[in-house]
């Protein structure tokens, strides 16, 4: 991408109603405009990302079997009041009338939509398990969205549901999960904590949240000091075995979020217990018979007799993920993407457009770049040098090309690390060679 033809309205002064750093970044770097209180449009940089995330995610659902599927982002008020869930809710579930005067509402999640289709599909235990997931818009109307993308009043998730014949299926589901959610985020570059939690409004009575620390983190969280070096690489792990014992590894250890927090247990640690803030990534719940009871879905079993269906649900803020990263990942400069979630992976700095020699040279470098695959944002526009190092370094790319007249007399382009700030000179073949690598 040409960034002189590229739609990314950056901007140089921080705006007021910005509190936190990735509300900030995402403003300034034209990731993001507000459309009003809550709600935001994905412009093309910001939309990128999105997208890096939700890959990930969608590609780590798939590989333990959960089967992708999309429910709508309006639902019945009917199937709500079915699990007793449609007056409990509360004033964050945006109620709606349609033409016709029937009760509808913006889905704030969607255990009941999913119920609804199981009970109406499934019927001999000899079809379980499920695991379905969607990615979907979701609404919670928040009375002060704030914090940009990191609480908004619509955002995108993942949630994903498994139906299971009895607590060992379910149980086995869960684990698929919580190790299906270790590895996504490790993909992403966070090390995301599993900690005890509450299960709030969806119910259950096993629940665990994946918590990234920050510094402007939304909730006080404590956690044993080894999770800070405990190894997080899970890619060559069976998801068809016995997960249980990965599981165990990861919640052996204490970890809870401020609700479940133990002050006893944190006595007891002294010096091992950390307490930090935490971001909210993921959170998956085991909550049995909650909503199969109530709604009606069973399987014939192998008996003969009806069997209520053992539940749960599982949840990833895919774009309050970007702001997430965003929070563990920046500088007094700007963003510091991780490779796999950055919008381009090089970013290629023409300081002198007019000189025919670097022109020709970026175009090369341009299409090579191209041509291998390396996503690539060519900065071409007819600026200062200090305008577009300052960009660049506000959107994070991952690598930064700066070719000039004076290293082209030489045969050679600066190469710049944006993650270490490290920067030095390569031959224009020593540098492609490390980039299509």
């Amino acid at each position: 991408m040409r960034l002189s033809r590229y739609f990314m309205p950056t901007l140089k002064e921080t705006p007021a109603e910005a509190q936190i750093a990735s509300h900030r970044l995402m403003l300034r770097a034209g990731m993001i405009r507000q459309s009003s209180a809550g709600i935001y449009s994905w412009l093309p940089l910001g939309f990128r990302v999105l997208k890096k995330i939700e890959r990930i995610v969608r590609e780590e659902q798939d590989a333990i079997g959960c089967q992708e599927m999309l429910m709508p982002t309006i639902q019945p008020a009917d199937l709500w009041r079915e699990s007793d869930r449609y007056d409990d809710y509360g004033p964050e579930m945006l109620r709606i009338r349609d033409r016709h005067d029937r009760e509808m509402l913006y889905g704030p999640t969607n255990e009941e939509q999913i119920t609804d289709i199981f009970r109406g599909a499934v019927r001999s235990y000899r079809d379980l398990p499920q695991l379905l997931y969607h990615i979907q818009w979701k609404f919670r109307d928040e009375v002060r969205p704030r914090f940009g993308v990191m609480r908004g009043r619509e955002f995108l998730m993942k949630d994903a549901y498994s139906f299971d014949l009895d607590r060992a299926g379910a149980q086995r589901s869960y684990n698929k999960m919580f190790v299906s959610y270790l590895r996504t985020f490790e993909r992403m570059g966070l090390k995301a904590i599993p900690m005890r939690a509450e299960s709030g409004p969806i119910g259950g009575d096993m629940s665990h949240e994946f918590v990234i620390l920050a510094n402007t983190g939304e909730s006080e969280i404590a956690c044993h000091r080894d999770f800070l070096d405990m190894g997080w690489a899970l890619s060559d792990i069976d998801l068809d075995g016995d997960l249980q014992p990965i599981v165990d590894a990861y919640t052996a250890k204490y970890a809870a979020t401020d609700e479940e927090r133990d002050p006893e247990t944190e006595r007891a640690l002294g010096d091992d217990l950390v307490t930090a803030r935490g971001i909210e990534v993921g959170h998956i719940f085991y909550f049995g018979t909650k909503y199969s009871k109530a709604m009606g879905a069973a399987v014939n079993g192998p008996d003969g007799e009806d069997i209520t269906v053992e539940m749960g649900s599982y949840g990833i803020g895919v774009s309050r993920l970007v702001g997430a990263v965003i929070e563990a990942c920046h500088d007094d400069a700007g963003i510091v993407w991780p490779v796999p979630v950055a919008p381009f992976q090089v970013g290629l700095l023409n300081l002198k457009p007019d000189d025919p020699a670097c022109t020709a040279a970026c175009e090369d470098l341009y299409a090579t770049l191209n041509g291998n695959g390396v996503e690539a944002l060519y900065d071409d526009r007819p600026e200062r040098a200090g305008v577009k190092f300052a960009d660049m370094d506000l959107i994070g790319v991952p690598w930064q090309v700066i070719v000039g007249p004076r290293g082209l007399q030489q045969g050679v382009v600066e190469v710049k690390d944006r993650g270490t700030g490290e920067r030095g000179e390569q031959s224009i073949e020593s540098a492609l060679a490390m980039l299509t690598g």
